[in-house]
């Protein structure tokens, strides 16, 4: 049901209910019985009539992977990643494999790709050692299964997942209130604001497309590629928002997924700024070990950014690889592996030409900032058009505004966003600056007070009039 695996208020309702719950007993096994409970139930609730035994099966051949590794560490461990990662795309019906193999009826795959990550994590660091406990059943269903990181991360791992359930505390009003917050903020982002860019972004498309003038269907397309970046972050932080208000409300400490991306000067910055989880995840259990395995193979110290750069295109082609099964996210995976590894030449070269000292100057400079700050979102808003659109809608987009139009769109993006991000982050430093009883003023308590009232009457009056369906939770179909 829709309603349960979005930013609803049922699910508020819901993950309130399983806080009360939790908060009842102090004794772990209570609380990894009320967390594993309300996950099943959600799951249940979120894949009525999809058949479960596929999802099922998943989880069994990652449990039993695990306690192979258990039993003997090292051995079989590159063979169970690549069984399960083959099962993951089998299930996830890429479009490389032939269709006549896939199952012919319809099953659940909600979450399957963040359980991926934690079977894989999980297989990898108890055959590091890096987890020195078996891991049992219960702990492995719990960790796996947890409600609040389910349906669109954020991905964390199992040694601060299983700390986090074991040192919980009883919720006190101070952090109840902090979880308050948070959650009205996620409300606001995910149900309000995304609301307005979606629907900015869906009357762009349409001009785009409906023949207009050149200059309507150049300012459209260029509303509609910014729109929907702004879109996607309120969409999918405000999601990660509510989930990380609700989480502690029972004391789990989730890992934050966002630091302002669009404060980022450049792209691998902004990779360190958005689905912070995800490139974590990625650099750990991807990066670092191809760049290891590339210096062993030919340890010369000349070649050392070469592999530098080559595990980064890698890796972040795998961003693009594990968002979607078809061809278009291939690309978006591509530009975005094209995006980091562009980016790193880049600092290696301005490194030899300047000298550390002088480079140090020029990202201090404003005016560079501002600049590298309107490339940075430029290109990852042109970035997903393969994200959210397809091949034969962007062949009617270049048709419709021609290669001319195309070079104005990006242009007049990259203007806006130099000049408009610059002064949102020129007023933001200004408004942090302004201090009230020793602390800035943002952290008041009685600013943040009235910040949320504010936001909830506007969420109240924006339901109320407006009277339409949030967006979906766009993470979620991954």
């Amino acid at each position: 049901m829709r309603s349960l695996a979005g930013a609803s208020i049922n699910f508020l309702m819901f993950g309130a209910a399983v806080a009360l719950l939790w908060n009842l007993s102090r004794a772990l096994a209570w609380r990894r019985f009320i967390l594993l409970a309300a996950s099943l139930v959600f799951l249940y609730f979120c894949t009525r009539g999809e058949s479960l035994l596929p999802f099922v099966g998943f989880l069994v051949l990652g449990y039993l992977g695990l306690k192979i590794i258990q039993a003997a560490p090292g051995r079989l461990t590159t063979l169970l990643v690549s069984i399960t990662l083959l099962v993951f795309v089998w299930l996830k019906r890429y479009t490389f494999l032939p269709p006549q193999t896939f199952l012919r009826f319809p099953y659940a795959v909600l979450g399957l790709s963040y359980i991926l990550f934690r079977v894989l994590h999980l297989f990898e660091d108890t055959s590091s050692g890096a987890i020195e406990e078996p891991v049992g059943l219960i702990a492995f269903l719990t960790y796996s299964l947890n409600f609040t990181t389910l349906v669109a991360g954020p991905i964390q791992r199992y040694q601060e997942f299983d700390k986090t359930v074991r040192e919980a505390r009883r919720l006190s009003i101070v952090r109840a209130g902090r979880a308050l917050e948070r959650i009205i903020v996620g409300y606001f982002k995910a149900n309000v604001a995304a609301l307005v860019f979606s629907t900015l972004q869906a009357g762009a498309v349409s001009r785009v497309l409906a023949g207009s003038s050149p200059q309507t269907r150049v300012l459209s397309a260029a509303v509609a590629m910014a729109g929907y970046a702004f879109f996607l972050y309120c969409n999918f932080s405000g999601y990660i928002d509510i989930v990380v208000g609700l989480a502690k409300l029972m004391d789990i400490r989730l890992p934050e997924n966002f630091d302002r991306p669009f404060s980022a000067t450049s792209f691998i910055d902004f990779w360190n700024r958005w689905h912070i989880t995800l490139s974590t995840w990625l650099k750990t259990y991807v990066y670092n070990p191809l760049l290891m395995a590339l210096m062993r193979r030919n340890p010369s110290e000349s070649l050392a950014p070469v592999w530098g750069v080559l595990a980064f295109f890698v890796t972040f082609f795998l961003v693009g690889a594990w968002h979607g099964q078809t061809s278009s996210f291939l690309f978006f995976g591509l530009l975005q592996g094209l995006g980091v590894s562009v980016n790193k030449v880049y600092e290696i070269l301005l490194s030899k030409r300047l000298g550390r000292k002088a480079v140090k100057a020029l990202y201090a400079n404003r005016i560079y900032n501002a600049i590298a700050r309107g490339l940075t979102f430029t290109w990852f808003t042109f970035t997903l058009l393969w994200f959210w659109s397809n091949w034969h809608q962007l062949g009617s987009f270049a048709r419709s505004i021609g290669i001319v139009g195309a070079c104005e769109t990006i242009a007049i993006v990259f203007v806006a966003a130099t000049i408009g991000l610059g002064i949102w982050e020129t007023l933001r430093n200004a408004v942090v600056s302004i201090q009230l009883d020793g602390q800035s003023v943002l952290q008041s308590r009685y600013t943040r007070t009235a910040w949320c009232t504010a936001l909830v009457l506007i969420a109240i009056m924006s339901e109320l009039l407006i009277r339409q369906q949030a967006p979906e939770i766009v993470y979620k179909a991954f």
